[in-house]
């Protein structure tokens, strides 16, 4: 049986695959199973699978596609470890990920789970400086060490954690059900939410063990749209005993309507996004945005996507764009 369960979802990404499952075999911790689940690929995702003649990876291929969260569980189900980590298929692990996450695990035996900083990398493997440490301090990152102590406030609140460059102990996941099919594209924070509403323990290694890659395939309409309802879907499920999580948790959903109402109305879904935009705003109040996106879906789209695409121009470009914007 193996110490750790690595489980690699994918779907029409050949080619990150192999960066990825190599930065695995690369670890200089070596008791471990991949597992690499394919929700459908329709791309030679199949053959680069067949590269690699090792015994300690399995490859779940789904007779159809079944949305992320339902692939990542069948890995999860599949895994035989004591410790699990889930990362995704464009996404690596750095060479001491395994060894030094593994050790915590093992010296702490009340840690549930050891989350680590993690790099920023460009679609050409290629590490940003920069981008790490703006990505580190927007999500207090650069803050945390050792034993989380309000874990909610850090998965809730803050959103400092990614499930991609955590190490769990598979019980505690078996414990919260793991992924939920209705979280599908927001399922990181809504798993740390519910390891923290269920009083489990986290750590923090402060060390960029992990490299999450940022590029062009990320940022769709379509995803953006996908993401932003199931966020609220979590946001909906969630109830606190604590007055003022409550009231956190009310302004995040009114934040997350107000942005997948502009979502919609760009999409050209202009009464749902109407909708939501007025439910909104009445916890959040009219903004000039909101009422120029109401006034803006009532006109054709042809002039919709035309604002839109002006509106990008002029607009400042974060971290996370400019990264994505490199390509070969």
């Amino acid at each position: 049986m193996p110490k750790v369960s690595v489980c690699i979802p994918t779907y029409n990404r050949a080619n990150f695959l192999t960066y990825a499952v190599n930065s695995v075999m690369r670890q200089s911790y070596q008791d471990f199973e991949i597992i690499i689940c394919d929700d459908a690929s329709t791309d030679n995702t199949t053959e680069i699978v067949q590269q690699w003649e090792d015994e300690r990876i399995s490859y779940i291929r789904q007779p159809v596609n079944g949305g992320r969260s339902r692939n990542m569980r069948s890995g999860f189900e599949a895994a035989q470890g004591t410790y699990f980590i889930k990362f995704d298929d464009d996404d690596a692990l750095t060479p001491e990920f395994l060894e030094k996450t593994v050790a915590v695990l093992d010296a702490k035996p009340n840690v549930d789970f050891v989350c680590t900083n993690h790099w920023i990398i460009n679609q050409n493997n290629q590490k940003n400086e920069a981008a790490t440490q703006e990505n580190s301090a927007k999500w207090g990152k650069d803050r945390l060490q050792g034993v989380i102590p309000d874990l909610l406030a850090e998965a809730f609140i803050y959103q400092s954690l990614q499930v991609g460059s955590t190490l769990f102990r598979r019980d505690c996941l078996q414990a919260v059900d793991y992924m939920r099919p209705e979280a599908d594209g927001c399922e990181d924070f809504d798993l740390f939410v519910r390891l923290a509403m269920a009083e489990k323990q986290g750590y923090f290694i402060p060390e960029f063990l992990m490299e999450y890659r940022m590029h062009g395939g990320q940022t769709s309409l379509k995803q953006q749209i996908h993401f932003l309802k199931a966020k609220s879907w979590c946001l909906n499920s969630y109830k606190f005993r604590k007055t003022e999580l409550e009231i956190i948790r009310l302004e995040k959903l009114a934040g997350i309507k107000q942005a997948l109402g502009l979502r919609l109305v760009e999409n050209g879904d202009s009464a749902e996004g109407r909708e939501l935009l007025n439910e909104s705003s009445q916890a959040l109040g009219f903004s000039g945005k909101v009422t120029l996106a109401v006034i803006l879906s009532y006109l054709p789209m042809s002039f919709r996507q035309f604002f839109m695409n002006q509106f990008r121009k002029f607009r400042a470009k974060d971290y996370a764009e400019k990264v994505r914007e490199v390509v070969n």
